[in-house]
């Protein structure tokens, strides 16, 4: 009696698993623009999550404004204008050059390169031989005599 319902409750929990959201769309076309963009769009609440995987309620929002969007008509680029209006640029994965972004690829590589430049400008300033002098020989000569004379007194 045990295995049957264990059984039974095991069948029963798999169908509430394999729940998807099913919508419906006028055309294939349709659904496969809103496949697209839900894949594309990212969820502002998950960091790294499009809205077609997030489980989070304004990813559930945001895929029925897109639904809601493709089955008026809007085209893909239409649809993304009308979330970066709203999110901003973050919302989507793929965001346009502008000059803020430009900085933010350019500046580390820069940074890198003066960096780079400053170690080799350093080491080589580094490396350059000292000459001794015959003064300084002779000075280096009376400092060890002097010491040596001081420690056997």
């Amino acid at each position: 009696m045990k295995w049957l319902l264990l059984t039974l409750s095991l069948f029963v929990s798999m169908g509430a698993l394999a729940q998807q959201d099913r919508y419906q769309f006028d055309s294939n076309e349709q659904a496969v623009r809103f496949e697209e963009l839900t894949k594309e769009l990212r969820c502002p609440k998950c960091q790294n999550q499009n809205i077609a995987d997030s489980d989070a309620v304004v990813a559930k929002d945001l895929r029925e404004r897109v639904l809601a969007l493709v089955k008026e008509g809007k085209t893909k680029d239409e649809v993304i204008d009308y979330m970066i209006d709203r999110y901003g640029y973050f919302v989507h994965y793929d965001p346009p050059v502008t000059p803020a972004t430009l900085v933010l690829w350019v500046l580390p590589v820069l940074i890198v390169i003066f960096g780079f430049g400053f170690i080799v400008i350093r080491q080589r300033k580094a490396s350059v031989k000292q000459s001794w002098s015959n003064n300084d020989e002779a000075m280096l000569v009376k400092l060890i005599a002097k010491n040596k004379r001081q420690e056997q007194s």
